[in-house]
């Protein structure tokens, strides 16, 4: 029988849980085997925990806008590729809301997460149970074979960390995501973030006391460190999505680099012209 502290947390947040994000999540397909269980420990109802968090946070705090959400395949396997940006992953938490919220029907998102994320107390727990996954390539073929819907930032860290005067440049993507699409016949949707670069301007970033403290980055920007803790909030930058169509890549994944390269640019390409585009739409970095 649950104990009286746990009903009441549980009262709490169903309390703070929309009606649509409560229904979003039970018509969830979470894609769990015959068990009910996710190979890498995903608890569906689990969302109902951070779901009021990420919901506030999508509609208030950011006032998220997102076009083109019907472009993602409502079932079956598909790759999210997207520009990343702002020190901290915001934008995959927004696009995994996004995708909850405005999706009809929903789908659950599993973002590619850096390999040093298992080492971080509590931290690790939550984002396996909210269905976050570590990015190696077996992982995200596991996932697409069982028609998951894989959110990956090619970037990587170059990308959330690049100081403000790199502001929406596009750093190098890597390849591992075009060979991974080619070899599971997987269609790749482009999303393009625009209000990242804005929530936590980086004037610099001292890599070498990042290293020391066990961080990819140490990024300096108007309020961080000085601050403190305080520092590290995000503004509240409006945040628009955009996805874009679907495209099908042929070829063979073991192609040359050059090949492959090529076909990499054609994702890079249509990020880019939307980023465009939301930048010239866009009134203001807060509205």
């Amino acid at each position: 029988m649950p104990l009286p502290l746990t009903r009441g947390i549980d009262k709490l947040f169903s309390r703070a849980l929309s009606r649509q994000a409560r229904e979003n999540i039970d018509a969830l397909d979470a894609g769990q085997n015959e068990h009910g269980f996710d190979p890498f420990g995903f608890e569906p109802q689990f969302l109902r925990y951070v779901a009021p968090i990420a919901e506030w946070f999508f509609r208030v705090y950011f006032d998220a806008e997102v076009h083109g959400i019907d472009n993602i395949p409502d079932t079956g396997p598909v790759l999210l590729i997207s520009n990343h940006s702002g020190q901290i992953p915001v934008d995959g938490m927004l696009i995994g809301t996004a995708c909850l919220l405005e999706k009809k029907p929903p789908r659950m998102i599993r973002s590619m997460v850096e390999r040093w994320i298992p080492d971080i107390p509590f931290i690790s727990w939550v984002f396996a149970r909210a269905g976050q996954v570590v990015g190696t390539r077996e992982n995200a073929r596991i996932l697409l074979r069982r028609g998951g819907c894989i959110l990956v930032f090619p970037e990587g860290v170059r990308g959330i960390s690049k100081t403000y005067d790199r502001a929406y440049q596009l750093q190098e993507f890597g390849l591992g995501f075009m060979r991974l699409a080619l070899e599971t016949n997987t269609p790749i949707v482009p999303v393009a973030v625009v209000g990242g670069e804005e929530q936590m301007p980086a004037v610099a970033d001292l890599k070498g006391l990042g290293k020391l403290l066990g961080m990819p980055a140490f990024p300096i920007t108007p309020t961080f460190p000085l601050l403190g803790p305080l520092g590290g909030l995000p503004l509240p930058v409006k945040y628009r999505l955009h996805f874009g169509e679907p495209i099908h890549f042929e070829g063979a994944p073991d192609d040359e680099d050059r090949v492959i390269r090529a076909q990499v640019r054609e994702v890079t390409s249509a990020i880019e012209a939307m980023i465009e585009q939301g930048l010239r739409e866009r009134e203001g970095v807060f509205l």
